[in-house]
């Protein structure tokens, strides 16, 4: 069964290309260490505003620093605050939907309320406001953006766990007397993966922009350590003449989101009880 969902999911050229864009990234920044020419952190006054050439194959920054290098080594931090924030608010979004989703009642209530109040505030403003009061750090970013990223997938978790629960096999489960426990983690939420699945991948590609966005303000990543927001802040200033250091980082962003959303789209199509049936 999994492997027919794997092979209807990269029978999608798109999805397929999506999935080649996120291991090439992932890739890159593992093998930052070993791929990158110079240490990311090195100055050189001689080499200042450096266009790119076969020396400084993405140029140089206002500091001689070697964009290429920075690049490798700043994707590591942008792929990891995604998929760090996104594990956050997926674990948040199922254990609230879940407990939502099971037990309706004030427990619904509570819960759905909160998710509103939530809703109702602008995230990227949420997260300004966290981060103002906030050192500014890689794990506070991730635990910041995980924190208020949650309210999708808990809506979703309730979703299916509410049309779940008076399916036949739940019924007759409970009536052999299965506990809660056992009902939520062992038939409810298995068959509830679908749309997690498919919202963390697809939330992955918001937490790298947020991330990036945070970082191009100051308030993400900070200097020396390079994330591809930072970069982008370093290149405003030299954006009439040093079109490198807004270029590169930009369509690094581009490609990794692209890359996301192609096959979370994927995904969704291969993990659809409708599709499969056409």
């Amino acid at each position: 069964m999994q492997k027919s969902i794997l092979i209807k999911a990269f029978s999608n050229p798109l999805a397929l290309a999506g999935f080649i864009i996120i291991i090439i990234m992932f890739l890159l920044a593992i093998l930052a260490p070993w791929l990158a020419p110079y240490d990311p952190d090195a100055f050189d006054v001689k080499a200042i505003l450096l266009a790119p050439s076969w020396q400084h194959w993405m140029g140089t920054d206002g500091l001689g620093r070697d964009v290429l290098s920075r690049m490798l080594y700043g994707g590591r931090i942008s792929l990891l605050v995604g998929l760090v924030a996104v594990g956050i608010s997926t674990a948040i979004g199922i254990i609230l939907g879940a407990l939502a989703g099971y037990y309706r009642g004030w427990v619904d209530t509570v819960i759905m309320r909160l998710v509103d109040i939530m809703l109702s505030i602008p995230s990227f403003f949420l997260i300004l406001a966290v981060i103002a009061f906030l050192t500014p750090s890689i794990v506070n970013i991730m635990v910041v953006i995980g924190l208020t990223s949650w309210m999708g997938v808990t809506r979703l978790v309730r979703a299916e766990f509410l049309s779940l629960s008076n399916r036949e096999f739940v019924l007759a489960s409970r009536s052999l007397g299965a506990k809660d426990a056992r009902l939520i983690f062992t038939h409810l939420l298995p068959n509830s993966l679908t749309p997690i699945i498919v919202s963390s991948v697809l939330g992955v590609a918001g937490a790298v922009l947020l991330e990036s966005g945070l970082s191009f303000l100051g308030l993400g990543v900070q200097a020396p350590q390079a994330s591809w927001g930072n970069i982008l802040t370093d290149g405003k200033e030299y954006i009439q003449f040093a079109w490198w250091l807004s270029l590169y980082p930009g369509m690094a962003i581009l490609l990794t989101v692209l890359g996301y959303n192609l096959l979370g789209e994927g995904l969704r199509d291969a993990l659809d009880p409708r599709s499969q049936s056409s």
